[in-house]
C-alpha cells in the first residue's frame, strides 16, 4: 500500500464531512463541524496551514557527512522521531462511522508504537472512552498518553484513575477543549480553570502533565506556575475560537519565555520539512491530528506506519541538506521567515 492509496480508501470511509485531502489544509472543509473543520470563519485552521509554508528552510550541505539522527526523548520514552499523534474525540460524528472513538485509540496506539512513536488518546463524554484508551495504552507497555478534558475534580478524579491504570508516563489536558459545543451547558460542568484549579489537578494527576491549548506567553507562564511540565502551542485546530494567530507565528515568543519546560507545538504541521521549521522556531516536538485520522480510516496499522514513516524521511532529509546532524542542531538560524 501506498500512502496515496490510504487517502483513497479514507475517502471511501469520511465523505461528506472530511474529503481525505492530498493537502489537509483546512480548505475543502472549512467551517463544517460535524466535521474536521474550524470555528466561525473556519480560517483558523487554514492559518494554521498556511503559516509553516511562510517559513523557508536555509540550505548549507558543506558540512561533514551524516546520517541524521531523529531520535527524541519524550519524558522517558525513545521516540523514533519528534512526533506524536494527537488527541481525537468523536471521530464517529466528526470522520465517519467506520470506527467509534474507542476502537480508533486502540488502533491509533497500537500503531504509533509500532511505529516508533506514541499516540495522544482522546476523551468523550462517556467513561467508556477513557476505559478503552487506557487498555489500549497499557497493552503496549504504558506507551500512550491520555489527555482528559478539563472536567470538574470529580470527574477528572475517576478519569485519572483509569489513566494510571494504564501505566502512562505522562498525563495531558486539552484545556483549549473549554470551547468546544459539546462541552457547553453539560450537567457535568467542564471549562476553564484557574491556577490555582490547575495545580491542583496536575497534583491530582500525579504525573508528569501536560497542558495543551497555550496561546500566549502569559498562558505559558501561568502552566508553569501550576506546575506543567510540558505545554502543546495549540488554538485546537482553530475549533475553539475563531480569529486566532496560527501556532506557528505565536511559537517562537512563547518557547522563549519558557524555557524550562517542554514545548510542543501542533496546527497545520503536515510534513517532515515543517517538523524541522517548528523544532528551529523553538519546539521540542510536534503534535500531528487531522492526518492521523485519515490515516486510520484509509489503511488502520499500515496506514499509520506509511504517514509516520514519510514524515520521518522528510525531516531526515531536511535535516541532511540543512546541516543539522540531531535534533539539537536544528536552529533559527536554519529557517527564514
Amino acid at each position: 500500500m501506498t500512502y496515496n492509496e490510504v487517502l483513497e480508501n479514507a475517502r471511501r470511509y469520511m465523505q461528506p464531512h472530511c474529503m481525505a485531502c492530498e493537502q489537509c489544509n483546512g480548505k475543502a472543509c472549512g467551517n463544517r463541524i460535524p466535521g474536521p473543520g474550524a470555528k466561525g470563519t473556519g480560517d483558523g485552521a487554514v492559518r494554521n496551514y498556511e503559516a509553516w509554508k511562510e517559513v523557508r528552510v536555509n540550505m548549507d550541505t558543506i558540512h561533514p557527512l551524516f546520517t541524521p539522527d531523529t531520535s527524541f526523548d519524550f519524558f522517558g520514552t525513545r521516540l523514533k522521531y519528534p512526533v506524536l499523534a494527537g488527541p481525537v474525540g468523536a471521530v464517529n460524528m466528526h470522520y465517519g462511522d467506520k470506527y467509534n472513538d474507542m476502537q480508533y485509540n486502540d488502533i491509533l496506539v497500537r500503531a504509533c508504537a509500532d511505529a516508533g512513536i506514541i499516540a495522544m488518546t482522546g476523551d468523550g463524554m462517556f467513561p467508556e472512552v477513557v476505559e478503552a484508551a487506557s487498555r489500549a495504552i497499557k497493552g503496549c507497555g504504558g506507551r500512550g498518553v491520555p489527555t482528559i478534558k478539563p472536567w470538574d475534580k470529580e470527574t477528572l478524579a475517576s478519569k485519572f484513575e483509569l489513566a494510571e491504570s494504564s501505566g502512562c508516563a505522562v498525563v495531558a489536558m486539552d484545556i483549549d477543549a473549554a470551547g468546544l459545543p459539546f462541552l457547553q451547558n453539560l450537567k457535568v460542568p467542564a471549562g476553564a480553570k484557574s491556577v490555582e484549579e490547575l495545580s491542583e489537578i496536575i497534583a491530582m494527576a500525579g504525573k508528569p502533565f501536560i497542558v495543551k491549548g497555550i496561546m500566549t506567553v502569559a498562558g505559558a507562564v501561568k502552566a508553569r506556575e501550576a506546575g506543567a511540565a510540558g505545554i502543546i502551542v495549540s488554538n485546537h485546530g482553530g475549533r475553539v475560537l475563531d480569529q486566532c494567530p496560527s501556532t506557528c507565528e505565536v511559537l517562537p515568543e512563547i518557547a522563549a519565555a519558557v524555557p524550562d519546560m517542554m514545548i510542543l507545538v501542533d496546527g497545520g504541521i503536515r510534513s517532515g520539512v515543517d517538523v524541522f521549521k517548528a523544532i528551529a522556531l523553538g519546539a521540542d516536538a510536534v503534535v500531528i491530528a487531522r492526518p492521523f485520522v485519515t490515516a486510520v480510516y484509509g489503511g488502520e496499522d499500515e496506514g499509520v506506519k506509511l504517514y509516520t514513516e514519510k514524515i520521518g524521511a522528510e525531516l531526515g532529509d531536511t535535516m541532511k541538506m540543512c546541516g543539522a546532524a540531531t535534533l539539537s542542531d536544528i536552529t533559527e538560524r536554519m529557517v527564514r521567515y
